[in-house]
């Protein structure tokens, strides 16, 4: 994929939590000078993702957007809003003016996560209206979760954008995404030793020859 076929507004969804999708924000936040917004923060006893993104890219305030909602409890946002005493309701979201002319939306753990009773990650992203640029891991495990991802995407017609790899290369599972999955595998970000904006626009160079 070339730079210029990217949207303007992206939404960065994951096949499951802690596989490096903050990390693709970040990446992608930098390389298209973009807005950068987390509506959802769960766990704010260590550093938020908003402020990693801002610590890594060296980005100034003008990227980055308040989340909506800042939950204590690093949980699924239906668990650790009920910790808080909260309700989180689709209607409470809108999609912000960016400070800049590119928008990264990142959300919290994978498609399926619960925000209330009734609504999940997908409806949030279905609200927006946004294509999604999948994050899975390379490792064992993989297939099945990104294939579930991409059925649920399709399932509500949002529109998939690509899948970045996150882990050493494998070469199987991407030849096996790309196949099976019927998308595209944009790019592999491989262990980053040292994560700074260098290195972020290194790796975002790559995936798109600019």
């Amino acid at each position: 994929m070339k730079i210029e076929e990217l949207p303007s507004k992206i939404f960065v969804s994951g096949t499951d939590t802690g596989i490096g999708k903050t990390v693709v924000s970040a990446m992608m936040t930098l390389g298209l000078s973009a807005t950068y917004w987390k509506p959802i923060q769960s766990g704010l006893e260590e550093e938020t993702d908003t402020e990693f993104v801002r610590r890594v890219t060296g980005l100034s305030d003008e990227h980055f957007m308040p989340e909506r909602f800042r939950l204590q409890e690093p949980l699924s946002p239906h668990a650790s809003a009920e910790i808080d005493g909260v309700t989180i309701s689709l209607d409470d979201f809108q999609l912000p003016e960016a400070g800049t002319n590119n928008l990264v939306v990142e959300g919290a753990g994978g498609l399926l996560v619960p925000l209330n009773d009734n609504d999940m990650i997908i409806d949030l992203i279905e609200r927006f209206q946004l294509p999604v640029l999948l994050v899975s891991r390379s490792e064992l495990g993989t297939l099945n979760h990104t294939f579930l991802s991409l059925e649920a995407l399709r399932s509500r017609e949002i529109p998939v954008l690509g899948v970045v790899m996150n882990g050493p290369k494998n070469e199987s599972n991407k030849k096996a995404i790309e196949k099976y999955g019927n998308v595209e595998v944009i790019g592999e970000i491989n262990t980053i030793e040292t994560l700074n904006a260098k290195t972020l626009m290194s790796i975002f160079n790559t995936i798109f020859n600019t």
